[in-house]
């Protein structure tokens, strides 16, 4: 008998370690579906000061760009740095197999063109009007005859969209001109990054942000459709940048405040 169970437990032996070698390299393979041309191509989007910024010495900083590097040392690839001043030309990028990796916000209509990760940084987004404007509230903004001003293909765009059913939309160019057109063209509502519209308040002068946010902005990493591979890796990395601390000390370093690290996705 004892002969017997030692053959069996060899045996079993040899077929797990059969199963585990054949079990996918989920590094190697997003590593090749990230680094198809030699290099890792993360777009890096300005639009959202939360996610991206430049230096004194106009070099991109920012927790989107730490993030890009920290994966490239991973799967040691080098990292280009593609640089956008929209989320709408991100997506557009993205679906144009032009970058292999994008930070945008997660939304449905994006979702048929990319896949995304968990979340890793939520923000939120606000509305902005002048000081002797009558609205108060973010629910008395979805009226007939109230125009509101968003960057075009932006999160909030996207959710607007969907969302308001008497007020109308006005699209910017890209978000950080929101506040111009808003003020340009006499609209009624300016609508964006919170913390993009409180600096805009302090620059421009006789405007307020009204109570409380309108919608909140789970920001992920994104790779293009298809690419499931990269997704699994990506996921998990996320989740190990997010518990280890490394995305609250990023945004913590570049000054952030406002936004929080998404809470842990347990994976199964």
């Amino acid at each position: 008998m004892d002969a017997a169970r030692r053959s069996f437990c060899a045996a079993g032996g040899l077929l797990l370690a059969g199963c585990a070698s054949t079990r996918p390299d989920t590094r190697a393979a997003a590593r090749a579906e990230l680094g198809a041309t030699g290099k890792l191509r993360a777009a890096i989007n300005f639009g959202n000061p939360i996610l991206a910024s430049k230096d004194a010495a106009g070099e991109p900083r920012g927790v989107s760009v730490d993030l890009a590097r920290e994966a490239g040392r991973r799967l040691d690839l080098p990292v280009e740095l593609v640089l956008f001043n929209s989320a709408g030309n991100v997506v557009e990028a993205v679906k144009a197999r032009q970058v292999d990796l994008a930070f945008v916000a997660i939304d449905p209509v994006r979702a048929a063109d990319m896949e995304y990760t968990a979340p890793y940084v939520i923000i939120e987004g606000a509305y902005l009007v002048r000081n002797n404007s009558p609205l108060q509230r973010n629910e008395e903004v979805d009226r007939p005859g109230t125009r509101v001003a968003v960057g075009r293909g932006s999160a909030y765009d996207l959710f607007l969209t969907r969302e308001l059913k008497s007020a109308s939309l006005v699209r910017a160019p890209t978000s950080p001109e929101v506040t111009n057109l808003f003020l340009a063209q006499n609209l009624e509502v300016a609508a964006g990054v919170k913390q993009q519209l409180e600096a805009d308040a302090k620059r421009v002068g006789g405007v307020r942000l009204l109570p409380r946010r309108f919608m909140v902005i789970e920001q992920a990493m994104g790779v293009p459709k298809g690419r499931v591979a990269s997704q699994a890796w990506l996921s998990g990395f996320i989740e190990e940048m997010k518990a280890s601390g490394f995305v609250a000390d990023s945004l913590k370093k570049h000054g952030i405040e406002g936004a929080g690290v998404a809470p842990a996705v347990h994976r199964t």
